[in-house]
């Protein structure tokens, strides 16, 4: 076999491998036959929130079964065609069997990400935040080309995306959104996207056509389910209306709808701009006990500690991310070391490259440079 085929075979193995190690290979079958018993009892339903995390645990375990098992299977088949194509000097089914070997590694690639987001909140749908830092119109069109990147990122996943509220810029872009991403596994995907995000270009707004450098912060925390509880005290909580200013004409309310909630002890403010202001009373505390819960993971689990650590100040100190559009092209996780000369890519939505690189990382503790330099 060529050198190339023998590397895309290692690459698939390798990935069978971390997949097997997440789910526990050894005992998934015996697992899933515990569960089909405990489907059985005609009492699981007496607790229908029991009973709705039993099936949703075992669906991911069959599935997770399932996917193991294709991609084994696909993988011998692609091997023993190569094997007989090269037997009997047929190229064509050689050729076929390699270029089925390429989509099966990605494919298995992307699973082997997949296989990371099972932190306790992943799978959950999440609150996306995105506000300007300092630095006036640069930097609020800067969050208004962020906002646009997620909501591409979102659009290409399949996800539902919800406008929560939004705040327009002075002369141009937006000081502040938020959005609520419905999808599977939305927040485990998005949550290493909190922290601040650099832009240095030549500056549309300059008539000296001088370089700039613009901050905009992002925050993610992930929809609460209803099955977890969280306990508000009443007199922790400032509720405040005000008139939402949005892009203009039919889309400003005319009323003092909108909705803005402080969290007192801790300083938490949601808000919410919709039509109707009791509905924006139930999704800005919504948004609050989201809040409240994501810091309660934080606090239990140090690797998303680290990825949302970098809420403060849209400022140098705390950059997760470099968008370099002038002198030259570069979009570098400061993190990670992940990085793409696909600028326009990337602010389309490619951002899976770099979701994944923290992914990996937040399982090794390390980069997945480092971690390729130690295999």
């Amino acid at each position: 076999m060529r050198s190339e085929t023998l590397g895309l075979i290692e690459q698939i193995r390798k990935s069978l491998t971390l997949l097997g190690q997440r789910m526990d290979i050894e005992t998934a079958a015996h697992r899933l036959e515990e569960f089909d018993a405990m489907t059985e009892d005609p009492e699981l339903w007496n607790d229908p929130t029991r009973a709705q995390a039993l099936m949703r645990d075992r669906r991911m375990l069959s599935d997770a079964i399932e996917t193991h098992r294709a991609i084994s299977q696909e993988l011998e088949d692609q091997i023993g065609l190569i094997e007989l194509g090269e037997a009997e000097g047929d190229s064509d089914v050689v050729e076929e069997a390699e270029e089925e070997l390429r989509k099966l590694a990605k494919s298995a690639g992307e699973k082997e990400l997949e296989a990371l987001l099972n932190g306790e909140a992943d799978s959950n749908d999440t609150f996306l935040e995105i506000n300007a830092g300092a630095g006036g119109t640069e930097s609020c069109d800067w969050a208004s080309m962020l906002a646009r990147m997620y909501v591409r990122w979102a659009e290409k996943k399949g996800y539902t995306v919800e406008l929560m509220s939004e705040s327009a810029g002075d002369e141009a872009g937006i000081r502040s959104v938020a959005y609520k991403i419905s999808g599977h596994s939305a927040y485990g995907w998005l949550k290493s996207e909190s922290g601040v995000h650099r832009l240095v270009r030549i500056s549309p707004y300059d008539s000296s056509a001088r370089r700039h450098t613009s901050f905009s912060s992002v925050w993610v925390y992930p929809v609460v389910d209803e099955n977890i509880e969280i306990e508000i005290n009443p007199s922790d909580i400032r509720i405040d209306t005000y008139r939402s200013s949005g892009a203009g004409g039919q889309h400003v309310n005319t009323t003092d709808s909108a909705v803005r909630i402080t969290h007192i002890p801790t300083g938490i403010v949601t808000t919410s701009s919709q039509k109707s202001q009791h509905q924006n009373r139930d999704i800005a505390m919504n948004a609050l006990k989201s809040r409240l819960y994501e810091m309660e993971l934080r606090k239990r689990t140090e690797a998303i500690e680290a990825a949302h650590d970098a809420k403060g100040d849209a400022g140098w100190g705390n950059q997760i991310r470099s968008y370099v559009l002038h002198p030259y092209q570069m979009v570098k996780d400061l993190r990670t070391s992940h990085e793409t000369s696909d600028t326009q890519g990337v602010l389309d939505g490619a951002l899976d490259g770099f979701m994944g690189a923290t992914l990996a990382m937040d399982v090794s503790g390390k980069s997945r440079a480092e971690a390729n330099a130690t295999d």
